[in-house]
């Protein structure tokens, strides 16, 4: 059984911007750097999606954040809610009966 490759992070980001550039085709950068097009456009997918970060202020991140626990807080607020009315229900037919 082969053993996996680990590759550089600069590695990868030579190959990615590579890939990014758009001056070579796929192929020729499978052929240039021995690995293959799938890994090269994965790569190359992750640096595009990294860029964004690069130029985000702290301010921007932490905004994020924020959003992100107000999102789950907001689950947690309809699960609660559902299960409080699910409660409701079964102690009115309980008691109903």
């Amino acid at each position: 059984m082969a053993t996996r490759k680990v590759h550089t992070v600069q590695f990868k980001a030579k190959v990615a911007l590579d890939a990014i550039r758009e001056q070579k085709t796929i192929n020729a950068l499978t052929t240039e750097y021995g690995i293959h097009a799938t890994q090269i456009n994965t790569w190359k997918k992750q640096a595009l999606s990294a860029i964004t970060d690069a130029f985000s202020t702290k301010k921007d991140k932490k905004q994020q954040d924020q959003q992100g626990v107000i999102d789950e807080l907001h689950r947690q607020i309809g699960e609660l809610t559902a299960e409080r009315n699910w409660l409701k229900k079964s102690t009115s037919i309980s008691s109903g009966s």
